[in-house]
């Protein structure tokens, strides 16, 4: 099964934009999902603050700051 992860953190309106994404194909589409707030780890904060929200595709990052529809649905379908 294919698995979408949503880095993020609390406050953050582009992640609640890229999580509205993520849901409305999860509604078409089964899929995994796991959202990881980036505040809980020193080593994530440095590796994605300035950037989030980041959406991975089986552990392949495809998506930086906004996601595209589209290009996540021909992701996971892939």
């Amino acid at each position: 099964m294919t698995t979408v992860v949503l880095y993020t953190r609390q406050g953050c309106h582009l992640c609640d934009e890229a999580r509205a994404v993520i849901e409305r194909l999860r509604a078409s589409v089964e899929f995994a999902f796991e959202e990881i707030d980036i505040e809980r780890d020193d080593a994530l904060i440095r590796d994605y603050g300035i950037r989030i929200p980041v959406v991975e595709v089986d552990g392949r990052e495809l998506f930086e700051i906004s996601v595209d529809p589209g290009l996540l649905r021909a992701a996971v379908l892939a």
